[in-house]
């Protein structure tokens, strides 16, 4: 009896596989399909390939950002809790997003005028223009979309005030990447604040809070302290090989007070299409607790 591995399947896997971490004690292995482009930009190391199963992905410093199979999970959760809590959502900004398919949600409202990209890494838009179709639609072609490429930071800080009716935060995780954790302060979140319009909604992904609680936990305090209303929920996302946090804060609106039919009014009166996201899983999002590990002795 072999005594070395105990209660381990052993898998043996061909060619080229992703090894991604979950946490630094935790990883998903998947298989590499095909390799399209792997490219070391100024800011990120970057891959699109596909992957068995999963399709189409973007990988950027190791972590899955997107895949064909569930990106939709993402990023209609990401971007629909926010856009019904706002009345009449006209000016979007999107922090982040360079595959193009937070974008592809925000323009499905069709209330929105104008919705604005920014991104710190041009290098990473123009190839996913090219390889990531699938996930972005056109987006990038669309007359109310302008792309900026400029660090977020920056683009917010000399943004005029009162600005935008909704911001959507969607960045690489604080934890997985060095460019993007200043933009998870409650410094940065007190400038989203400033640029919104008094009825103003932002909302941001905030990692996973059972690996990283502490981390969550500082994002969450950040919006506590800045908004009115503050609404926390997490999703399944396969790719990820955990739950997604995101975090809503409004000025004014109370993401709670909508109800099953409130939400799929303003989808249907918006013209929204989804495959996820609607007036019953908004409740779920409403009511279902986080997760969290339990406090262990060291």
């Amino acid at each position: 009896m072999d005594r070395g591995v105990v209660g381990v399947s052993r898998i043996a896997y061909e060619g080229l596989i992703l090894i991604e971490p979950t946490n630094p004690y935790t990883a998903s292995i998947m298989k590499i399909k095909n390799i399209i482009v792997h490219k070391k930009t100024k800011y990120q190391d970057i891959v699109f390939a596909d992957l068995e199963f999963y399709g189409r992905c973007l990988i950027i410093d190791n972590y899955i950002q997107s895949s064909e199979i569930d990106e939709y999970i993402y990023h209609e959760s990401l971007v629909h809790p926010a856009m019904v809590t706002h009345p009449n959502p006209r000016r979007v900004l999107i922090i982040g997003g360079g595959e193009g398919a937070t974008l592809r949600e925000v323009l499905k409202h069709n209330t929105v005028e104008e919705a604005v990209m920014v991104d710190i890494d041009g290098e990473l838009v123009e190839i996913a223009k090219k390889y990531l179709e699938i996930m972005h639609k056109g987006s990038f072609d669309d007359p109310r979309t302008r792309v900026v490429i400029m660090d977020g930071r920056e683009f917010v800080r000399v943004s005029k005030s009162r600005e935008y009716d909704v911001v959507v935060i969607d960045l690489t995780d604080p934890y997985s990447s060095e460019i993007a954790k200043m933009l998870y302060s409650e410094e940065f979140y007190r400038e989203i604040h400033r640029i919104l319009a008094d009825d103003g909604v932002v909302v941001t992904q905030a990692g996973n809070s059972f690996y990283y609680p502490e981390v969550y936990d500082y994002i969450y305090s950040g919006f506590s302290k800045v908004f009115k209303h503050v609404m926390e929920y997490e999703v399944w996302i396969p790719a990820f090989g955990y739950t997604c946090n995101f975090i809503l804060g409004s000025k004014t609106y109370d993401p709670y007070r909508l109800g099953i039919e409130d939400v799929d009014n303003i989808l249907k009166a918006r013209n929204v299409e989804t495959k996820y996201y609607n007036g019953r899983r908004h409740q779920v999002f409403k009511y279902t607790d986080i997760t969290r590990p339990i406090t262990r002795k060291q």
